[in-house]
């Protein structure tokens, strides 16, 4: 009887779990459009304060099969490249940053998106930043052979 009542309570710990994941999941997907407009008014935030005259005015989305680097890719103003929104984990904090992409797939600046970010970009290994850059143009060029299928 015992060992009953412990698969119970497994199965009941189990249910929650699956449950409370389940809804998680679920707020997450809905408020996606909530998040890539106040992450858009973040990033121009951050541009005007920085003097750059460099705007991003709309989420260009996903097109590729494959799931890409962690962040999001915004169209830019009177521009055709596209701006990649990440962030870098460095020393237990998050270091926003945006990599403008050129129409041909390739990382052409990275920008720093913070006050703490201007800081401490300097000190960010290369190798670290040239393996963000590396994802981010693979993903851009399977973003483009995505949306072209």
């Amino acid at each position: 009887m015992n060992n009953i009542d412990n698969l119970k309570d497994r199965l009941i710990s189990f249910g929650w779990i699956t449950g409370l994941l389940l809804l998680v999941s679920l707020l997450w997907i809905l408020t996606q459009p909530l998040q890539v407009h106040y992450l858009l008014r973040t990033v121009n935030s951050a541009l005007i304060a920085a003097d750059d005259s460099r705007r991003v005015i709309s989420y260009a989305g996903h097109n590729g099969k494959k799931a890409g680097p962690l962040g999001y890719w915004y169209s830019m103003y009177v521009s055709a490249d596209k701006m990649f929104v990440f962030a870098v984990f460095q020393d237990g904090i998050l270091i926003p940053l945006g990599a403008v992409v050129s129409p041909a797939g390739k990382v052409n600046d990275i920008i720093p998106l913070s006050a703490h970010a201007k800081q401490v970009i300097d000190s960010l290994p290369d190798s670290v930043l040239q393996m963000y850059v590396t994802r981010i143009e693979a993903a851009f060029i399977a973003d483009a052979q995505g949306a072209a299928r």
